[in-house]
Formats: C-alpha cells, sequence, structure tokens
C-alpha cells in the first residue's frame, strides 16, 4: 500500500516535470525564432517566391468602318504602321487595293443599316473610326450619312467601347442647303455620339479631302490640286468668317493628316473630345505652317 501510494505521489511530480522541460524547449526554439541577433544562426531559412513576369497587353484593336473607302483605307494603313490591331466592316468586304498593308486588317462584310452585322465585330475593340459616308437622294444621304452612323455609335457604347471618332464635314454654307440630307445626316451623328461617347467621342470635320484615291486599278493623284489649295487656303481663315461664301474659303487637308488625327484621336486617352475643325486637323496632323 505504501508503494502505490508512492507511485501515485511520483507520477504526477514526473508529468510536472516532463511539462516543464517541453515548456523550456519550446520557449528556447521560439526564442531563436524571434531573435533578431544576426550573430545566431536561423534554424529555418525561407526561401524567395518565383517572381512571375506579368504578359504585355497586346495592341489595342482598332475597327475602321468604311475601311475600303478613300479615307478608310488610308485610316487602316496609318493604324497597321502604328502597331494596332486592326478590322473594318464595310458592305463590300476586303478592299480592292493590292497593297502589302491590306493583308493585316481583318475585313468583315456587312452593313451598319443592318443591326446584326454590328454584333461580333464590336467584341474586344477600344475604339472605332467611322469613315461612312455617302451622296445621292436627299433621303439616301440621310441615312448613309446619319441613320447608319447612329447605329454605329449606339451599338460601341453598348458594347463598352471606350472612344468613337466620326470623320464628319465641314460646313460650307449655301453648300448645305444644297446637300441638305447629307449634313443633316452628318449633324444628327454628331448629336448622337456627343451624347452617347461624352468624354471618348471625337467629331473631324474636315474640307475637301485630297490625296492618291485609288478607283479600280487607277491612282487618281487629288493632291496636284488640293496640296496648293491647301498652302493658299490655310493663311485664308479670316475670310471663312465671311457671311454666305466665307465657308468656301476653308481650305483643303491631305488624306494622311485627317487619318493620322483620326488614329491619335482613338488611341491617345488624354486627346481632347469634341468637334476638331479643318484648322485643328492641320494643327493635330503636323501640316499647319
Amino acid at each position: 500500500m505504501y508503494y502505490g501510494m508512492r507511485r501515485m505521489v511520483l507520477r504526477p511530480i514526473q508529468y510536472r516535470s516532463q511539462l516543464s522541460r517541453l515548456v523550456s524547449q519550446g520557449l528556447s526554439i521560439t526564442g531563436r525564432l524571434l531573435s533578431t541577433d544576426s550573430d545566431k544562426p536561423n534554424d529555418f531559412k525561407v526561401e524567395e517566391a518565383e517572381t512571375l513576369k506579368p504578359q504585355p497587353p497586346g495592341p489595342e484593336k482598332l475597327l475602321v468602318l468604311g475601311g475600303n473607302g478613300f479615307v478608310g483605307s488610308h485610316v487602316c494603313k496609318e493604324a497597321l504602321q502604328q502597331g494596332f490591331s486592326v478590322s473594318s466592316l464595310s458592305r463590300s468586304g476586303r478592299s480592292s487595293i493590292q497593297e502589302h498593308w491590306a493583308d493585316g486588317v481583318v475585313w468583315h462584310q456587312g452593313s451598319l443599316l443592318v443591326p446584326d452585322s454590328l454584333q461580333d465585330v464590336m467584341d474586344g475593340v477600344s475604339a472605332v473610326i467611322s469613315c461612312v459616308g455617302g451622296f445621292g437622294s436627299g433621303s439616301y444621304m440621310y441615312k448613309i450619312n446619319g441613320t447608319a452612323n447612329i447605329n454605329a455609335i449606339r451599338a460601341a457604347a453598348e458594347k463598352g467601347v471606350k472612344r468613337f471618332v466620326y470623320i464628319s464635314a465641314a460646313d460650307f454654307g449655301l453648300v448645305n442647303y444644297l446637300l441638305q440630307g447629307y449634313y443633316d445626316g452628318k449633324r444628327a451623328a454628331e448629336a448622337e455620339l456627343l451624347s452617347k461617347f461624352t468624354y471618348g467621342g471625337v467629331i473631324l470635320r474636315p474640307g475637301f479631302i485630297h490625296g492618291t484615291r485609288q478607283v479600280g486599278g487607277i491612282k487618281i493623284p487629288l493632291g496636284v490640286v488640293g496640296s496648293p489649295l491647301e498652302m493658299i487656303l490655310q493663311h485664308a481663315k479670316p475670310l471663312s468668317k465671311v457671311p454666305v461664301f466665307g465657308p468656301l474659303f476653308t481650305p483643303p487637308v491631305s488624306v494622311a493628316a485627317v487619318s493620322r488625327v483620326a488614329v491619335r484621336a482613338a488611341t491617345d486617352q488624354v486627346f481632347p473630345p469634341g468637334i476638331v475643325d479643318v484648322y485643328g486637323i492641320l494643327r493635330y496632323g503636323g501640316e499647319q505652317r
């Protein structure tokens, strides 16, 4: 009985002794881990995590409406030269221009008057440049210059496109009345753009656009007449303020300048939204003398 009682008394003492050693060892280990003394070796080595290099973003994707036309083809070429990804939507699809740059454009065939044509081509697009316009009867001109572009503006806004550049036209006084459907359509599209793209909408208003225009296999050098007029009339800005006939003194502008400004307005986030007149195009396009 004495021996049994002795074991019962010693066992708690042994447990307390073992517990004391474990706590002492734990504190010793913790002390080493928390020690900031650089002379004491650390029992645990923390290896640096592998640094993952983020993938660079791909080129911005631009959609050019009417990319196979006179202005549209130059816009496509300019955008490609600046390293952007370019697609185009037009009624005839692929351009007939047989030049190397045309192979770099993704060509889509469709009509802006058919809403279904706009569903897929807007996917992943960061900016749209519309070069769509045309002449004909009054109702036709309003439909092509106005309704078609309004459809495109609304589709782009619904898809979350950041910027939209619309190539419109300068006022020419009496000419506006002779081509009422044309200008009414242009101004309706402008109003829609300023409404839907308050901070990312840019309207270019060039006058006569000159440059090399290709019709089939024939190249027409519009610059032969346009370049001299541009040099003369860009210094006649006060004359453009003369009532009735003043707008006829609006200087021509090269298609190269229009293309440069259109691409810049579509891709430069600090480019001011709103209307850019002929003199602004000359200035931004680097042709102001």
